[in-house]
């Protein structure tokens, strides 16, 4: 990104327009524009275990899988974003005007890394709250067999799990599938 896109503050079109055209990925929060870091191989490798898993169980199920190429639009917080893996249940809702944006995820989920492990927790979870559709969110941790499982029981309460025991069956209810936490770990090393 260059100095100036950090020092000025830009219109959500002007950041639709740039991203548009550019080469690499941009959050939008709140008028600034904020490079999108690359994954590490173990972090590409989990998400796309997540994405067969759940491929497979919903299929023939009113659901559409999202990987990280797909932008959403968090209107409460004025935020435009990719997650690592969203799930959408049909009928696809879009940004008004756009047919690039999703805006009615159901489940979410991102895969944890040093640099953004803090933001996926707190910021960018608060703001994943604000969205009606969205009922389910899963942290995975990438360098240590850990998933932490929230679901929204109430409109203002969430229920955390947190799984460590890779034989674990977690149960997904908003998309009613089952995953063995050992199977997102699929071909990654974990260091004891």
């Amino acid at each position: 990104m260059t100095q100036a896109l950090e020092q000025r503050t830009y219109t959500r079109e002007e950041y639709l327009e740039f991203e548009t055209v550019s080469e690499e990925r941009h959050e939008y929060v709140n008028g600034e524009i904020r490079r999108m870091t690359g994954g590490t191989p173990d972090h590409n490798e989990i998400a796309i275990n997540l994405a067969t898993l759940l491929k497979s169980a919903v299929r023939g199920k009113p659901y559409r899988i999202f990987g990280a190429d797909q932008r959403l639009w968090i209107p409460d917080r004025n935020l435009y974003t990719y997650p690592d893996l969203m799930v959408v249940e049909k009928p696809l809702q879009l940004q008004t005007g756009r047919t690039d944006t999703v805006t009615n995820p159901c489940f979410i989920a991102e895969v944890l890394s040093k640099s953004t492990q803090d933001y996926d927790h707190g910021e960018k979870f608060s703001a994943y709250r604000t969205v009606e559709s969205f009922r389910e969110y899963l942290l995975i941790d990438q360098y240590s067999i850990h998933v932490e499982h929230y679901v929204k029981t109430t409109a203002n309460q969430w229920l955390l799990s947190e799984y460590d025991d890779p034989n674990i069956i977690l149960s997904l209810s908003s998309l009613d599938v089952q995953i063995e936490i050992i199977a997102l770990y699929e071909n990654i090393e974990i260091d004891a």
